[in-house]
């Protein structure tokens, strides 16, 4: 299937080719697209998004987390090893984390460290949003906030990750 395609021919996909589709466009979580597919036919990408971020919004706390801990560690490390989706690849590599400093990357490595441990899963921004010290700006004020408000931020910039990767699949 071409890798860019009309809201028709969406819903016209049964719902194999839907899934196989739209499957990653959450980070390891097909279920989003899964759920999605009985809301047919879509108006709009935006309302095709929305039925995705509906089921990871209607998951229980408990849940939300395991989705949430699906995602990488924003990490230089791991965009030059190429350990990541293609999607989580691209963006982190947009933000310039394949090129940090060794003092950026130990930085990094710290703040992912605190943040994970402060919340119980990864810190999570939309990077293409941001410049690089933008991104480390975000994560030091972050940190101190309330796990709740982290939880819907991350859901917030999910939500902003995941409508650019689905626009850019339906571009």
């Amino acid at each position: 299937m071409s890798s860019s395609i009309n809201l028709r021919a969406v819903d016209a996909l049964d719902r194999d080719a839907f899934v196989q589709t739209f499957g990653s466009v959450f980070e390891h979580f097909p279920q989003a697209a899964l759920g999605a597919y009985e809301k047919r036919p879509f108006a709009s990408v935006s309302a095709l998004h929305e039925a995705m971020m509906n089921v990871v919004r209607h998951l229980d706390v408990d849940a939300q987390r395991a989705f949430l801990n699906r995602h990488p560690l924003l990490s230089g490390a791991n965009v030059r090893a190429g350990t990541m989706t293609a999607d989580s690849d691209a963006e982190q590599n947009s933000a310039g984390l394949g090129e940090l400093t060794s003092e950026e990357d130990a930085l990094l490595e710290r703040l992912n460290a605190v943040y994970l441990a402060r919340h119980g899963f990864p810190f999570i921004v939309c990077v293409r949003h941001y410049t690089r010290e933008g991104i480390f700006s975000a994560f030091e004020r972050r940190i101190a906030r309330s796990t709740r408000d982290e939880l819907d931020e991350a859901l917030a910039q999910i939500a902003a990750i995941t409508h650019a990767r689905l626009n850019a699949r339906l571009s």
